[in-house]
């Protein structure tokens, strides 16, 4: 009988051990070192694509000159579609949506070609135009982004679409952005789908080390960039219906004890 709880007890102590055990692959860049360097991958500026939404601010020391190159703000009242309020003094501004061809219609100058330029570049080529045809003396052009984003799903804690706020945006940003990992998310495994060129293409990118994460092709995302965070083994066994699976700790525990049990059993019989 003593040998017999002395193996119940055995297993029931391994099962625990297990489940206590220390997990290797939650902690973060496990490969950096004090003082250690990590050489990046080229920083990936973004730059326009048919289909993005971008604002274009010109200002002036003649506000009456700038003003012929800014999109009025202007909303639809509710229920009624033909009366419209400009308010020309609002913050808020009418963005350019970028054609096919990555052109965009500008005042006074027309179409204008953005695509495949950064934001500085849009800034600089407008500028360069107001002043080369005498538009403008002194134009101070600013360009911001207003629809480029990047989506983040799976075991994060606010997974949905984040919105691209830099010109240098990288998959910490936005994983930082969703609220970081939950604790059932694999870390080394974290996959970027990205379009490029009509193809979609998967990369990996692994987070627990910062020397691979450093030089991934994916460490600096573009626009509609989707990465997504696989749920590990526990998590997919709590998605069964009672989670009670030869994997978890519950089912050994659960085994030791039925084992206690016939054996106990047994034992009475023998002695009948």
């Amino acid at each position: 009988m003593k040998n017999t709880l002395r193996v119940a007890l055995f297993a029931a102590v391994l099962a625990f051990a297990a489940s206590c055990s220390t997990p290797t692959n939650i902690v973060y860049f496990q490969d950096v070192a004090q003082g250690g360097v990590d050489t990046v991958s080229t920083a990936q500026i973004i730059k326009i694509r048919p289909g993005d939404k971008i604002s274009i601010i010109v200002n002036s020391r003649d506000p009456q000159i700038s003003s012929l190159f800014n999109l009025a703000y202007s909303t639809r009242y509710i229920g009624d579609d033909t009366a419209m309020k400009v308010n020309a003094g609002s913050t808020g501004v009418q963005g350019y949506a970028v054609s096919e061809d990555g052109t965009i219609d500008f005042p006074v100058l027309g179409r204008v070609t953005v695509g495949g330029l950064t934001r500085d570049e849009i800034a600089r080529m407008i500028k360069d135009e107001l002043v080369g045809q005498s538009l403008v003396k002194d134009p101070v052009v600013t360009v911001e982004y207003l629809n480029l984003k990047v989506s983040v799903l799976g075991e994060v804690n606010h997974p949905g679409r984040i919105a691209i706020d830099r010109d240098e945006f990288t998959i910490i940003d936005a994983i930082s952005a969703a609220g970081d990992l939950t604790i059932n998310g694999i870390r080394e495994n974290v996959r970027v789908i990205r379009n490029e060129n009509g193809v979609r293409r998967t990369y990996s990118v692994n987070l627990l080390s910062s020397r691979d994460l450093a030089s991934s092709p994916v460490y600096y995302l573009q626009q509609n960039d989707i990465v997504v965070v696989d749920p590990n083994d526990m998590r997919i066994r709590q998605s069964t219906i009672n989670g009670n699976t030869i994997r978890t700790t519950s089912f050994w525990i659960s085994i030791a004890s039925l084992a206690a049990t016939l054996a106990n059993t047994i034992v009475v019989l023998m002695k009948m």
